[in-house]
């Protein structure tokens, strides 16, 4: 178990980090216009971390112990070619977890 001192000074360290870094963008950052190349780019930090929370869930979920699933693999194809073809991302949402329901029924 971890010692309550070395807790709380991860847990206020932390803190100070996370405000750190929020406060470099807001606070020193946020009155002045920033540059249009910057803006292009964090127009896409979305796009970028939505797959990088989703693939590990697919490619080894935990549920499984690891395991590559069927089901999973076919939801995350589903979604991402109804993404791709329609630019609609609700509909994919909708599309993939019909997907990923019904093959953990059919797979039983």
């Amino acid at each position: 178990m971890i010692d309550k001192n070395q807790l709380w000074t991860v847990i206020v360290l932390l803190g100070i980090g996370s405000f750190a870094l929020r406060f470099a963008f807001l606070g020193l950052i946020g009155n002045r216009a920033m540059p249009e190349w910057l803006l292009r780019h964090l127009r896409y930090t979305a796009v970028a971390i939505l797959p990088a929370i989703v693939a590990p869930l697919v490619a080894w979920p935990a549920a499984l112990e690891g395991q590559t699933d069927p089901a999973r693999l076919a939801a995350a194809c589903v979604t991402l070619a109804v993404g791709y073809a329609t630019r609609n991302v609700i509909l994919s949402i909708v599309l993939g977890a019909g997907t990923l329901y019904l093959g953990l029924y059919l797979a039983g």
